[in-house]
């Protein structure tokens, strides 16, 4: 059994990791809530290309790009993918990099042919510690993203994809659904389907149409840079939030293991150190009577 010096020395243990994992927990929620702001303040600008990109289609609907699908097929494409994955920079975050890992081991199942782009160290470690090709890794942090480097990684791609170097790019990252649930997912980044542009309630057409110039397909070929850089720009906030959710719900749980613990071992040191005092207590009891007992010994010999 455990002497009470050593739980107690478990019990500052536990206090002093406890004091860690809510200073990190507390550092993580603020990340998460300045990475919110930033997004919300950059959404309307690409909500507004969305819309114009909407609105070229319903303008004109024999529109001719590379960067689409023709609007009556999906064609099959040869050749080589290239896969945009977004992993942590470091763990403690509970299963986040591995559920990223595993969508990205899945697409490329499916895809023998898989060029990776990787952005965060643990993903750079991971491919690199399994002997998996990386094409390109972003050697900056994956920790608070910016714009500037959406749009680094955006040109990046694009410049492969319209050299012909790659044919589909996907981009693997991880959807903060809510604050108790997020999901790996796998999204074709390029080319676009029109039916991401149309929906059923947008199919009429502009009653006064535009005016393109050069052509509609410089116009839309002219936006899609910004719009794909913004959403690089929106995936990589939304993976540093779920990050951030990731490692607030695993130090919330550690805190609450170290609590219960805590909770244990102060019982556990109770007992012991009760224990010691009625040990303590019958022992300086069964002296006294001992002690009784030896002096009437000695009284009953000197009596005459």
């Amino acid at each position: 059994m455990a002497s009470t010096a050593e739980i107690k020395s478990r019990i500052r243990s536990v206090e002093d990791t406890r004091k860690i994992t809510n200073a990190m927990y507390l550092i993580a929620s603020t990340k998460l809530r300045r990475a919110r702001n930033d997004l919300d303040k950059t959404r309307p600008y690409f909500d507004a290309l969305q819309a114009e990109i909407k609105r070229i289609f319903r303008t004109v609907r024999d529109v001719d790009s590379r960067y689409f699908y023709p609007p009556d097929r999906e064609p099959v494409v040869e050749g080589p993918y290239g896969c945009l994955v977004i992993t942590a920079d470091k763990g403690l975050a509970g299963a986040y990099n591995q559920n990223v890992i595993k969508e990205a081991q899945k697409l490329m199942e499916e895809h023998g042919d898989m060029q990776l782009f990787v952005v965060g160290e643990y993903g750079r470690h991971f491919f690199t510690q399994h002997h998996i090709p990386i094409e390109h890794t972003f050697l900056y942090t994956a920790q608070n993203p910016t714009m500037e480097r959406a749009r680094e990684i955006s040109s990046l791609l694009l410049d492969k994809y319209d050299r012909g170097e790659l044919k589909k790019i996907y981009i693997v990252y991880t959807d903060l659904k809510s604050s108790v649930e997020t999901v790996a997912r796998s999204t074709r980044l390029l080319p676009f389907h029109r039916a991401q542009f149309i929906s059923p309630t947008q199919e009429k057409r502009v009653r006064n149409p535009f005016e393109f110039y050069p052509s509609v397909t410089g116009v839309l070929n002219n936006i899609i840079p910004s719009y794909l850089s913004g959403f690089i720009y929106s995936t990589l906030i939304d993976s540093f939030c779920s990050e951030q959710n990731a490692r607030m719900n695993a130090m919330d749980a550690a805190n609450r293991n170290a609590e219960e613990l805590l909770a244990t071992l102060g019982t556990q040191y109770n007992r012991i150190r009760q224990g010691n005092i009625t040990q303590e207590i019958t022992e300086i009891t069964a002296g006294a009577k001992a002690q009784k007992r030896q002096r009437a010994r000695r009284k009953e010999v000197k009596a005459p």
